[in-house]
């Protein structure tokens, strides 16, 4: 009989993980608490950020955060009355800033990137998407030499992990992206970034490919899971227990209170991301675009031009501040002149942060039949491959290409 696992959560990490396990014989049973993909899943910029190494708490993070905070419509928002929930979170995110840990950050992430590279070319192979893969670039705008400088240490760290790039001016700027403000006066491309056709569509039809396998679909909230003999019990919110061989967690940012009630209290808070996505022709976009002194991307895809990212620390339950997509759509207009900004759809979604960016990827303290997959931040999409990968090998007994240690829900204390 085929080994049976429940993975709790239909994002684009739940189904790479059941892609990997129906490749390797088991029964595949995904529970999901809304519709399929439609968390961070659906409206995230659509990167393949394979060369996205260096972790957000990084040295001298710190001396720019107080300026962003007090712009509530900034890079990076903290509601005053969230402060006291953060708090705890905050002071991991500096310790995880002290340049030992941020090196060991940084090659952590930069060997979990090696490995989402080359599951996600297998992985896309595999399920026929390799159509819906853009191999563009990226390209990093500055408004200044002195803001190119001032990311050098990042560049350098880069170019240690092998990771391609080419500063760029004038024509060759130009020729990468026509119609520039002419307050971008460098910029840096790298090569190897990759984005998909839509994040969303891209998931759904990696779905379709997993139903098409084998795996089934439970529409409901896993409001509890534990060990049970041989295996693991879930409870659904209306009071169901579902037996099972295994389980991998994978619900994003809604994991930690069924990690909690597992026995590991992990540090993970929501970044709430917002976006405008613009109608098809809004812009002549060649390439992925990063405003990185301003905390946005500008993506296209074939659903239409897509504005969004920054960082707004709120939880789950605060209501959504449209004001931050409307900021980011008028920098862009700024930037991009001959932006037609009118006609967007705006869109707000949790993104799973845990304090030094890396996920938790690991066994659960209360059982080894329990996997979490969780906490990728702004890298589930780029990640989510290479952890299928990983869930596939433990639940094997396999040790995984990747050092799990590294990613263990209980590394924070």
């Amino acid at each position: 009989m085929p080994r049976e696992v429940a993975i709790v959560g239909a994002g684009i990490v739940g189904l790479a993980c059941a892609h990997h396990l129906l490749a390797e014989g088991w029964r595949v049973r995904l529970i999901e608490r809304g519709g399929v993909a439609e968390g961070a899943s659906f409206g995230n910029a659509g990167a393949l950020a394979f060369t996205d190494v260096l972790p957000l708490a990084s040295p001298g993070i710190l001396r720019k955060a107080p300026a962003w905070v007090l712009d509530p419509l900034g890079p990076l928002a903290l509601p005053p009355a969230y402060l006291p929930r953060i708090a705890p979170w905050l002071v991991r995110f500096w310790r995880a800033s002290l340049p030992d840990r941020h090196r060991h950050a940084t090659v952590v992430q930069a060997a979990l990137m090696q490995l989402a590279a080359q599951a996600m070319a297998a992985m896309t192979q595999a399920a026929g998407l390799t159509g819906r893969l853009r191999h563009d670039g990226n390209l990093e705008l500055y408004e200044s030499e002195a803001e190119l400088i001032a990311s050098e240490p990042g560049w350098a760290a880069r170019a240690r992990e092998g990771i391609a790039f080419e500063h760029v001016r004038g024509a060759r700027l130009a020729e990468l992206q026509p119609g520039l403000s002419p307050r971008l006066v460098a910029g840096t491309f790298t090569p190897n970034w990759m984005t998909v056709d839509d994040p969303h569509r891209f998931a759904l039809a990696l779905h379709a490919d997993v139903t098409a396998k084998g795996a089934a679909l439970t529409r409901a909230e896993v409001r509890d899971i534990a060990p049970a003999d041989e295996g693991v019990r879930l409870t659904l919110a209306d009071g169901t227990a579902l037996r099972t061989e295994a389980c991998v967690l994978a619900a994003g940012a809604w994991s930690r209170e069924l990690a909690r009630r597992l026995g590991d209290r992990v540090p993970l808070d929501t970044e709430r991301g917002y976006n405008t996505t613009l109608p098809p022709g809004a812009f002549d976009l060649r390439r992925q675009l990063t405003f990185g002194g301003h905390g946005f991307v500008v993506t296209p895809l074939a659903t239409g031009l897509r504005v969004g990212g920054a960082v707004e620390f709120g939880g789950l339950h605060r209501p959504p501040n449209f004001a931050r997509a409307d900021a980011m759509l008028r920098k862009a207009a700024a930037f991009l002149p001959g932006l037609r900004t009118e006609g967007g759809r705006q869109w707000m979604g949790f993104r799973p942060s845990l304090p030094d960016s890396l996920p938790v990827i690991g066994l659960s303290r209360a059982s080894p039949r329990v996997i979490y997959a969780f906490g990728h931040g702004h890298l589930g999409l780029t990640q989510s491959a290479g952890t299928g990968r990983i869930v596939a090998d433990l639940l094997a007994g396999r040790e995984p290409a990747v050092a799990v240690e590294a990613l263990r829900a209980g590394r924070f204390g």
